[in-house]
């Protein structure tokens, strides 16, 4: 299962969003180095499908995320021990104690320094052990290191993240077993103060920011917590915010992990299914059961865009000749409406 890691310095309000966004709270870690919980992907077609077919069940999107919790120094190791399994990170910044961008991005930098170092000691440790190596000893995965290592630790030495370099999905997969943590996709998240909710829910432009960032008052939003759908509209709208930040850094998570969601239909249950980008049919159809992967037959599909056209009824698409049969070749695109025929 992907998995989104929330980091950031202490007292940064990185705790605070991930209990707005999974409901669980950092007082019920008993002292544990990270607490893990899932947040539902706001989907409005979700909703929709719900709506129309009223089941008995709704089962939305989710992702995964843990919240990192050190003290002290050497936080990119802490960090690295706990995140050993996760598929990208959500880097929180105080934006609330300075209003300077300058000490916005010195917050920022003080523990991506940290995460850069972390990653540059493995690489050095590994050319260490490499280089007292008879060469007779060394195997096609170590001359393919030797070859590579050296160009990431020039790269971390100029004190960037390899996440920025241009890697080949065949050295990223020489490179799995080192966990480099600066290699992973990161969200920026500002968490801005009080004062600024106007602000915030929208994109920073900072200059000469590394990374796209999105702002938020996790003070302000965290009032969220426990209020009904109605009472959290009139909350925000008082605010002026259409929307809670906290919905688009889980949308902008879910993206960032390289997933999408299919949907399947009907009186039981909504559901909606994560799949990676760019699964075919019968990849994607494991993702319900292995048996349907292993006698998958024919998907029959309609993009959510194509039902509501055609009156939001499996009828009136299948009428208007857009509810069609795809094959094992089909790459199943994100909001298909899909059912699986298959047989073992």
């Amino acid at each position: 299962m992907v998995e989104m890691g929330i980091l950031g310095l202490p007292q940064s309000g990185k705790s605070t969003l991930f209990e707005i966004m999974t409901g669980v709270s950092d007082r019920d870690s008993h002292g544990d180095p990270c607490q893990r919980g899932q947040a539902m992907v706001p989907d409005s077609r979700f909703d929709h499908l719900v709506d129309i077919f009223q089941p008995l069940k709704a089962s939305p999107a989710r992702v995964p995320f843990i919240d990192v919790n050190f003290r002290g120094d050497n936080a990119g190791e802490s960090i690295r021990q706990v995140l050993n399994g996760s598929d990208g990170l959500v880097h929180v910044v105080d934006g609330f104690s300075s209003q300077n961008i300058q000490d916005i991005l010195g917050h920022y930098r003080k523990l991506a320094d940290d995460l850069i170092l972390s990653d540059l000691l493995i690489v050095e440790n590994r050319l260490e052990r490499l280089a007292r190596l008879p060469v007779k000893a060394l195997k096609p995965l170590d001359q393919s290191h030797l070859q590579i290592l050296p160009e990431l630790k020039l790269h971390l030495e100029k004190g960037l993240p390899l996440r920025d370099m241009d890697l080949s999905d065949d050295v990223l997969n020489s490179l799995k077993s080192f966990s480099f943590l600066t290699i992973r996709p990161e969200l920026v998240v500002i968490n801005m103060g009080e004062n600024d909710a106007p602000v915030a829910n929208t994109s920073c432009n900072i200059a000469d920011f590394p990374l796209p960032a999105i702002d938020i008052s996790c003070r302000i939003e965290a009032e969220l917590i426990g209020m009904t759908l109605p009472e959290q509209g009139e909350f925000l709208h008082d605010l002026g915010i259409d929307e809670p930040a906290f919905r688009r850094i889980i949308r902008e998570s879910f993206s960032l992990l390289g997933r999408i969601s299919y949907f399947t239909v009907g009186e039981d249950e909504v559901k909606a299914w994560v799949i990676p980008a760019g699964s075919r049919a019968p990849r994607a159809a494991a993702a319900i059961h292995k048996d349907f992967e292993r006698g998958f037959i024919k998907a029959e599909v309609v993009s959510y865009e194509d039902f509501v056209a055609c009156g939001d009824t499996l009828a009136g698409a299948k009428a208007a000749g857009k509810l069609r049969l795809e094959g094992k070749d089909y790459v199943i695109k994100d909001g298909d409406i899909v059912s699986f025929r298959f047989n073992v």
